[in-house]
């Protein structure tokens, strides 16, 4: 696996450490990476009390378990999350006003196939919405925040990662390094101004 979700949860391998069938490699999910996504929002809009979540609609063990540690994330950092359940790009403009209307003081955007990059962005931005996201894809298409795995750190690891030992031998690893992008055009777009302490943390700024 170049990457992947849950593996555990999925049935694609018995436990991290030892996956004991033909299957292993790594995993793009970090059981803190939820939670540190909320943390950045947070430092960001301190007085913020309410994130709605843009995500799929959908059910599987994977979601449970991450909506858990999300709400087990918030409840720690004092947010009330809002769910903003989509089943396609038809809509999310109808999801996002609905958490405008409820007052949200940011977006949490979930890895899902379904939510585009370019629309969800230029949505975020009529409504005025600090938002994070959860890959490059939205970065690049003029989103405000990344925070995620290093795409390049986790390919590069994958490249050499059998050298001819069986998979089942092999724990699935999990990511070790992280990117926290921002892009400060996209702030001064939503009249945004990023804490000094946040920008020193990130690994690119556009200004």
């Amino acid at each position: 696996m170049l990457t992947s979700a849950d593996a555990v949860t999925q049935g694609l391998v018995a436990s991290l450490a030892r996956p004991g069938g033909n299957v292993t490699g790594l995993t793009n999910i970090s059981p803190d990476t939820q939670g540190k996504r909320l943390e950045i929002l947070k430092e960001v809009i301190a007085k913020s009390t309410r994130v709605a979540v843009l995500s799929c609609l959908r059910d599987s063990p994977v979601n449970t378990l991450q909506r858990d540690e999300m709400q087990a994330a918030a409840k720690i950092l004092g947010l009330q999350l809002e769910p903003a359940e989509v089943r396609g790009p038809e809509d999310i403009e109808q999801a996002l006003s609905a958490a405008n209307r409820k007052r949200a003081d940011a977006l949490y955007v979930d890895d899902c196939s379904r939510i585009p990059s370019s629309r969800t962005v230029e949505l975020a931005a009529h409504f005025k919405l600090p938002a994070i996201y959860p890959s490059i894809r939205y970065f690049d298409a003029g989103g405000l925040m990344m925070y995620a795995p290093n795409a390049i750190d986790l390919a590069r690891r994958a490249a050499t990662y059998l050298r001819g030992t069986k998979p089942a031998d092999l724990p699935v690893e999990q990511p070790t390094k992280f990117e926290l992008l921002i892009n400060l055009k996209t702030a001064k777009q939503i009249g945004l101004t990023i804490p000094p302490n946040v920008l020193a943390r990130a690994d690119r700024v556009i200004r």
